[in-house]
């Protein structure tokens, strides 16, 4: 079948223009010539601005300043507060201390099953960027205690994260499209379940195995925390580390804060008054800064720092939390300059009405706008609206329809991602071992979720 998608004209061009020209500038600055990440990304970002005639061209830096801010608004003081929350519990051995833990229940060689656990349960109410941000310290605690696995690592907590982050309500994207879709809430979080555990098993622990066999990424220097400071908090004997739930106390604050706010919102609804007092505690920005809070005193409490020496130590790990929040906001920066000039719009409205089955027409229109700008939410966000008028000519519940959208938005995640940049930067990875082991556990998770999703609506449609 020839799929042909009809120019979106935009002042005489077409959006295609623009995204070939913002792939080839990206490719261009970032492996070509090997540009910092952040250098790269505003460049690419002003030349697609450029070639847009929908943007004024004096208007293009000025545009895209906008989407950086905005993108930094959402992710900046998180990010901060996560490289304290790193920085802090690497070095007081509060992130040996609870692998030490999940190890004492899982035996020594099955340590990625609890990061792929806690990942998987963590993010179901938790953003998938604060997920990465509170268990990327133990994945390198764990790397540094064990010696290897690093990829597996990664692949475990970025995998099992995104699957929950992209079928699972109250997630906020699949509860949009649930919510869009008329998919009722208790079915969609059931079926999200059902399509998500064997997703994320076979994207993130069964390809974490494989591509870990094949690949090894050494511990480097992230999150102002040094691969030395790591190694020397490993071999600390245990009665020197703080206790299991003080080491547990900033992820437990961070899910309890967010994720109450998430539950309240969703079965209370945003207005009411108890959502009032825990949309404040739960908002990432103060949930983030009082776990951030915690894992410092335990810091300093085992440190027995100086204040002067302490504060450098986190002013240290600030440093290294800005450079990444930078990075971060200027990818979605970018994927914002795209969308700005239609591509996502323009793939959408030429993969509408190609003649597939509606949850493959709609897996494909969320692949295909998840790839060209990045944002995942925003992936969603216009597959359900394209798809809503037509969940009256589902024969399976809507709520399978949820997941072929959530399994397309999740689909390819790469430079114009912000979440690849998280994953790079706060992991400590290449582009190219970002490449392998991330983007490709998202392509797998994309295309796994469509075809568990075909199989469970076949056996068990629920209509």
């Amino acid at each position: 079948m020839v799929i042909e998608l009809l120019p979106l004209q935009l002042g005489g061009q077409t959006p295609l223009i623009s995204l070939i020209v913002g792939i080839v500038a990206i490719v261009l600055f970032l492996i070509v010539l090997d540009l910092p990440p952040f250098i790269a990304l505003v460049l690419a970002g002003i030349i697609v601005g450029i070639v847009t005639p929908a943007i004024a061209f004096a208007e293009v830096p000025g545009q895209f300043a906008t989407a950086f801010g905005e993108g930094m608004a959402g992710i900046g003081i998180p990010i901060l507060m996560a490289a304290v929350i790193g920085k802090s519990m690497i070095e007081s051995g509060a992130a040996d201390r609870i692998v030490r833990g999940f190890t004492a229940v899982v035996g020594q060689d099955h340590t990625e099953i609890s990061l792929f656990g806690s990942s998987f349960v963590i993010a179901i109410p938790v953003f998938f960027d604060n997920v990465f941000y509170l268990l990327a310290p133990l994945a390198r605690a764990a790397r540094s205690r064990t010696g290897s696995n690093y990829a597996l690592f990664i692949v475990a907590v970025g995998a099992a994260g995104a699957v929950t982050h992209g079928f699972v309500p109250p997630t906020p994207g699949p509860l949009l499209a649930a919510n869009e879709l008329d998919a009722n809430l208790g079915t969609t979080i059931m079926i999200g379940l059902l399509i998500g555990i064997p997703t994320a098993i076979v994207a993130g622990l069964g390809y974490g195995y494989w591509i870990n066999r094949r690949i090894t990424i050494p511990l480097r220097d992230a999150m102002g925390t040094t691969v030395e400071e790591v190694e020397e908090k490993v071999n600390t004997p245990i009665s020197a580390l703080p206790g299991l739930f003080e080491s547990l106390l900033p992820i437990l604050l961070a899910v309890l804060l967010v994720g109450t706010h998430t539950f309240v919102e969703t079965f209370m609804g945003e207005n009411s008054t108890v959502a009032s007092i825990t949309g404040f505690f739960g908002d990432p920005n103060l949930a983030l800064t009082v776990a951030a809070l915690a894992a410092a005193y335990t810091f300093y409490r085992m440190s027995q720092l100086s204040g002067e020496v302490f504060s450098d130590k986190l002013t240290d790990a600030l440093q290294s939390g800005g450079n990444i929040a930078a990075i971060t906001a200027a990818g979605g920066a970018f994927g914002a300059m795209l969308a700005e000039a239609g591509v996502g719009d323009y793939i959408a409205g030429g993969l509408e009405n190609i003649g597939l089955g509606l949850l493959v027409t709609a897996w494909v229109i969320a692949a295909g706008v998840r790839v060209v700008q990045g944002s995942a939410t925003v992936a969603i966000v216009t597959t359900a609206g394209i798809m809503a008028p037509f969940t009256g000519e589902l024969v399976v519940n809507p709520a399978y329809l949820v997941m072929v959208i959530g399994a397309g938005a999740t689909f390819c995640s790469w430079y114009n991602d912000s979440g690849f940049w998280i994953v790079k930067e706060i992991g400590g990875l290449t582009q190219a071992e970002t490449l392998k082991t991330w983007t490709v556990a998202t392509i797998l998770i994309g295309i796994i979720g469509l075809l568990s999703t075909l199989v469970f609506s076949t056996i068990l449609p629920m209509a």
